[in-house]
């Protein structure tokens, strides 16, 4: 099965460059495809997500390291700007509570429903940089950087950003994922 086989490469990857074995263009049609096409309850697509490529990739991540205050590594902060680009994910505020006012009778379902969906798509980009040889990596940065992302890519107000996932060329793989017995989280009930 191609999904079995995209979420078996799938792997945090931190060593990263800005050489992508495919046009950036590839990279953003693909997203914008995944965005399209995973679901979220009532149909509701509050999910949002800005690709930073270039310059503005630069600059996110040496917004990140100032809105610590140095408080977090520069090495650190160095080996994700070092990546080709960054995937913003964010949640739009109005559409759930646009959902929340309309379907009363769900209203406290709607902020789970969107965190639901922001993980699906998150997955489903990562799988998807994989099959294009692309490494990745999720980081939660937020909301330390909330008003230095929403500055530097003038993102509405409504939008709440949920995770950063910087993305590029691997200069090294990851390491071996250790197995484990999946019964122990899996029950067959008949």
């Amino acid at each position: 099965m191609a999904i079995i086989e995209s979420l078996e490469q799938r792997r945090s990857v931190y060593a990263l460059n800005k050489e992508l074995p495919v046009p950036e263009e590839r990279v953003v049609a693909d997203v914008k495809r995944i965005v399209e096409l995973v679901p979220d309850a009532f149909n509701m697509r509050s999910q949002r997500v800005v690709v930073a490529l270039g310059e503005k990739q630069d600059q996110l991540w040496d917004a990140v390291f100032d809105a610590f205050g140095g408080k977090v590594a520069r090495e650190k902060i160095d080996g994700f700007k070092a990546a080709a680009g960054t995937v913003l994910y964010f949640v739009d505020e109005d559409v759930v509570s646009g959902l929340q006012k309309q379907f009363a009778a769900y209203a406290q379902n709607f902020p789970v429903w969107a965190q639901q969906a922001n993980g699906m798509l998150q997955f489903s980009v990562w799988a998807g940089l994989r099959d294009l040889g692309i490494g990745a990596n999720v980081q939660h940065y937020n909301p330390v950087i909330d008003d230095a992302v929403r500055e530097l890519f003038s993102v509405p107000e409504s939008w709440t950003l949920v995770a950063e996932m910087p993305f590029g060329g691997i200069v090294a793989p990851a390491g071996d994922k250790a197995g484990e017995n999946v019964d122990d989280r899996v029950k067959v009930a008949r």
